[in-house]
């Protein structure tokens, strides 16, 4: 298996999962959550024994589209979630690497992995929202494009020193830098969805798979698919994760109900659900708690408590 940095040994190995939370950590109805003890609550997280806490890139508010994530910048976010923890791996869901220009996300990503001490994994897309294409001057019909062009210039960027490359973005002949470098060996990129790419682009060209919850049978034969298209770009293992939403009741044995991207259901059920989640395949899965009806600090207790246990962080079941 790689060895990318600390994140990613701490929550990836063949045949584990392990088990992160997204921002916001919080029940809210409509678009745009509070933001309230969101501190004290990743604290709680790691304290806990989450493996991860993710953030969300959405960079404009669109009524029509709907959930706006933890609404802060994410680059500034994470800086200042990075400052309030220790030692947890934080993960992007996803940056939305055609909206940004390569110079600005290598830099971003350079500048996390140094100031975190290397817990930065990237999940990267290409943005599903139309409305945002025309305000930064980018064209929504060409993001496959676009989404390509800006992974490769991210890395020469990243692993080159004074890169050169000709590209949409524009262009480097090698006569400057970018600063800071990296401490890790490498930040890993997971491609969330398809991102309008194949999935033989994506398990060449990535180091991982982000992917919605879908029913058990067809996220097997997703899971599967990977696998065998992985196996063919010369790797044995590039992780499978996948985020869940779940409105965890009181009563542990609440059979699950769907809800949006997840479902209803008490902990031996989620703790179910999980096991089989992780028999087919999936190597991580983060918590979205925006539909529960418990405070979310309740529901972080518990999954810390009763949950947790059956799916621990790698450097503490080994």
């Amino acid at each position: 298996m790689p060895c990318f940095n600390k994140a990613y040994e701490l929550i990836f190995k063949p045949k584990h999962l392990t088990l992160g939370v997204i921002f916001a950590i919080e029940a809210y109805e409509g678009s745009i959550p509070r933001m309230e003890r969101q501190v004290e609550l990743a604290q709680r997280a790691e304290e806990l024994s989450f493996s991860a806490l993710w953030f969300r890139d959405v960079p404009l508010y669109d009524p029509g589209f709907g959930d706006v994530g933890q609404i802060y910048d994410p680059w500034t976010y994470l800086g200042y979630i990075a400052a309030k923890t220790k030692n947890i791996p934080l993960g992007t869901a996803a940056i939305i690497f055609t909206l940004r220009h390569p110079i600005d996300l290598a830099k971003g990503a350079a500048s996390l992995d140094q100031l975190s001490n290397g817990r930065l994994i990237l999940g990267i897309a290409a943005g599903d929202r139309p409305i945002e294409y025309p305000a930064y001057g980018r064209d929504f019909s060409r993001r496959d494009v676009l989404f390509r062009e800006s992974v490769y210039d991210f890395r020469h960027l990243l692993y080159e020193n004074f890169p050169k490359y000709d590209s949409v973005f524009g262009s480097l002949n090698g006569e400057v830098d970018l600063l800071p470098k990296l401490i890790s060996k490498k930040i890993p990129l997971f491609v969330t969805g398809y991102s309008r790419q194949t999935i033989d682009w994506i398990a060449e060209n990535s180091d991982g798979w982000l992917m919605y919850p879908r029913d058990i049978y067809l996220q097997q034969h997703i899971v599967n698919n990977w696998k065998t298209v992985v196996k063919k770009t010369g790797n044995d293992f590039k992780p499978f994760a996948q985020s869940l939403y779940i409105d965890l009741t009181k009563d542990p044995d609440t059979n699950p109900d769907r809800i949006h991207l997840g479902y209803r259901l008490g902990r031996n059920k989620l703790i179910k659900h999980l096991n089989e989640l992780k028999q087919i395949g999936v190597n991580h899965v983060f918590f979205n708690l925006k539909y529960s009806k418990r405070p979310a600090s309740d529901v972080l207790e518990e999954l810390g408590k009763f949950v947790i246990p059956y799916f621990p962080i790698l450097d503490k079941q080994e």
